[in-house]
């Protein structure tokens, strides 16, 4: 699978998203294919998956009944000016990203931005490996959250090496800060270490579907575009 294309006239297009393998997949998804055209071949797919497959971008129906789901967010909520923040190795294996580590970027960062933040301690999420010894990715906790909601962000995205999944006391507050204020998630993305800009248009629009809490999406950026750098 192709993860990035050269569009021309300095633009550049980059895949974020997960490639998912029903095969391999250890969330649920199950395609079922089959022939409705008889001797004329018409094929249809039925899919069983679950909301929270691949990369998928989470509502604030994630953590509340009472709070969006994803097609009570306005579609603008899911494309924009996108920045990505490397802490690469200047926060120690395991410690929680703070407010002071995110004034570093500051600069870069506006209302109604989408932040993806990552570091050079990768690992694969939700996997047998998350929070064992060699799990050394960076946490986010309610001090993160307080920052990119003062910062009145959109929504906040996540590489390979940011954890949110390591204890309760941390991923609850920072999921209930944020989606209190509609700001969403983009969990899984990849291909990260393929972007050569670190501002750039991204678009992971969900599948518009009443009462999905979250949506597999295929989420990308496109770099060089003269409104998103």
């Amino acid at each position: 699978m192709q993860t990035v294309y050269d569009l021309g006239n300095g633009l550049r297009l980059v895949d974020l998203s997960k490639l998912v393998d029903p095969a391999t997949e250890t969330r649920r998804c199950k395609l079922d294919r089959f022939n409705t055209g008889g001797l004329i071949p018409d094929f249809h797919t039925n899919f069983d998956i679950m909301s929270h497959l691949g990369t998928h971008a989470e509502c604030p129906y994630h953590h509340d009944d009472n709070w969006p789901d994803v097609t009570e967010v306005p579609l603008s909520t899911f494309l924009g000016r996108g920045v990505y923040v490397d802490f690469k190795d200047s926060i120690a294996p395991n410690g929680h990203i703070t407010a002071a580590d995110l004034d570093r970027c500051a600069g870069k960062v506006r209302e109604g931005d989408i932040v993806i933040i990552d570091s050079s301690y990768k690992l694969n999420p939700f996997t047998k490996d998350t929070n064992t010894e060699i799990d050394k990715r960076l946490f986010v906790n309610a001090e993160t959250a307080e920052w990119f909601r003062a910062k009145k962000v959109k929504a906040v995205g996540f590489g390979d090496g940011v954890s949110i999944e390591n204890c309760n006391e941390d991923v609850k507050p920072f999921h209930d800060i944020l989606l209190a204020e509609n700001i969403i998630f983009i969990e899984v993305l990849k291909n990260l270490e393929a972007l050569q800009k670190d501002v750039f248009f991204i678009s992971f629009a969900g599948l518009p579907i009443k009462g999905l809490d979250s949506s597999p999406v295929h989420a990308y950026a496109i770099e060089g575009l003269a409104e998103f750098s």
